[in-house]
C-alpha cells in the first residue's frame, strides 16, 4: 500500500492555474501573431507590451508546472510581484519598474568562460531554447523580511552547469548583471561596487532547487523582475538571487559578491535563510506576507532544509545564515 506523505509547502491543487487559462493565453498569443496587439498593448501588465517589439521568446510560454515544487500560501498576486521589486541598478526603492523598461534586453549575450572546457559566449534565445523549461512554485524570502510566493518558469542551473562543462577544479560560480549605463541611473551611484556581482557555491549551484528563472506567471520575465534569466535559489535570502545576468565564470576562488563587498558583516556570502540569526536592521524570526501584509513565523531554510541542509554540513566554520 503507497502512502504519500504530504509536505509542508505543498499547495491545494484546487490552488494550481486551471489549464483553461493557459489554453487561453495560448489563443491570446496567437492573436498577436495574427496583428491584433494594436487593440491590447495598453492593457497588458507592465513589461509586456513593451516587450512585444523585440525579438522574445515569449511563445516558449506558458511551460508545464513542475508539481513537485509548490507550497503551502497563495500566489502572491500577480499586480505586486511585479511591481515591488529591488534592482539597484534602477533605484535603491521598491517603484523601479517603470524605470526598467528602458533596459535593452535583445540581442542579449550570455558568456560562459573561466574553469570551463570551452568559453563560450551564446545568444539569449539561442541557449533558452537548449534549456528543459518547466514552472515552478517557489516561496521568496526578502533579508527585509518580506516574502511572497511566486510561479517561475525557467530550468535547473545544473542543467546550465551541465551545459557549460566545467573543469574539475571549479568549486564555484560566478553570476555578473549587465551594465548599461545608458539605460541604468544606479550606475551613477559611483560607491556601488558595480557590476553587481553574485555567486554560489558548485553543490549550490548544482542543487535541484536552483533554478535560473527566464518567466513569471507563465509568461516571459519582465525587465523589473530581472529579464531575460535571473538566479532564483529559494531557500536564500532575495539579494543572492541575481537578476539580468550576461556572465557566469566557473572558478575556484570563492567571489566576493556585490552585498557581501558592500557590508560582509550584514550580507554573507551563504545568506541561508534563519529565522534565530537577526540582521542588525531586520529580526528575521517573522516576514510579512506580500499579498496581505500577514506576518509569519519564518521557517529555517525558508522551509528548503530536507533538499539543502546536506550542502553545509562539515561548514560549523562559516557563517552559513548572514
Amino acid at each position: 500500500m503507497l502512502i504519500r506523505r504530504k509536505k509542508g509547502w505543498e499547495i491545494p491543487e484546487r490552488d494550481a492555474t486551471p489549464q483553461s487559462v493557459y489554453q487561453n493565453r495560448r489563443q491570446f498569443l496567437k492573436g498577436i501573431a495574427a496583428g491584433s496587439i494594436g487593440a491590447t498593448a495598453a492593457s497588458l501588465p507592465l513589461g509586456s507590451a513593451f516587450a512585444q517589439g523585440e525579438a522574445s521568446t515569449a511563445s516558449l510560454y506558458p511551460v508545464a508546472r513542475n508539481p513537485a515544487y509548490t507550497v503551502d500560501r497563495e500566489l502572491t498576486e500577480k499586480a505586486k510581484a511585479l511591481t515591488y521589486n529591488n534592482f539597484y541598478e534602477f533605484g535603491s526603492h521598491k517603484s523601479i519598474s517603470e524605470a526598467a523598461q528602458a533596459m535593452n534586453t535583445r540581442p542579449w549575450t550570455v558568456k560562459i568562460d573561466g574553469l570551463v572546457e570551452n568559453p563560450i559566449e551564446i545568444d539569449f534565445e539561442d541557449l533558452v531554447r537548449k534549456m528543459p523549461l518547466e514552472e515552478r512554485v517557489y516561496r521568496f524570502r526578502c533579508v527585509e523580511a518580506w516574502a511572497m510566493t511566486v510561479p517561475w518558469s525557467g530550468f535547473p542551473m545544473k542543467a546550465l552547469v551541465d551545459f557549460a562543462k566545467p573543469l574539475s577544479g571549479a568549486k564555484y560560480v560566478e553570476m555578473e548583471t549587465a551594465s548599461q549605463k545608458d539605460t541604468m541611473p544606479g550606475l551613477r551611484q559611483f560607491w556601488y561596487p558595480w557590476p553587481y556581482v553574485e555567486g554560489l557555491s558548485m553543490a549550490e549551484a548544482t542543487n535541484e532547487l536552483t533554478m535560473i528563472a527566464t518567466g513569471i506567471y507563465g509568461e516571459e520575465l519582465p525587465k523589473q523582475n530581472g529579464a531575460p534569466l535571473r538566479l532564483v535559489t529559494p531557500w536564500k535570502y532575495g539579494f543572492k538571487n541575481i537578476k539580468s545576468i550576461v556572465r557566469f565564470t566557473f572558478t575556484d576562488q570563492r567571489p566576493k559578491s556585490f552585498w557581501e563587498d558592500i557590508n560582509s558583516d550584514e550580507y554573507g556570502f551563504w545568506a541561508n535563510v534563519n529565522p534565530g540569526v537577526p540582521h542588525p536592521r531586520w529580526s528575521q524570526a517573522y516576514e510579512r506576507l506580500l499579498n496581505n501584509g500577514e506576518s509569519v513565523p519564518t521557517q529555517i531554510y525558508n522551509g528548503y532544509g530536507e533538499y539543502v541542509a546536506d550542502i553545509y554540513k562539515g561548514m560549523e566554520n562559516e557563517k552559513l545564515f548572514m
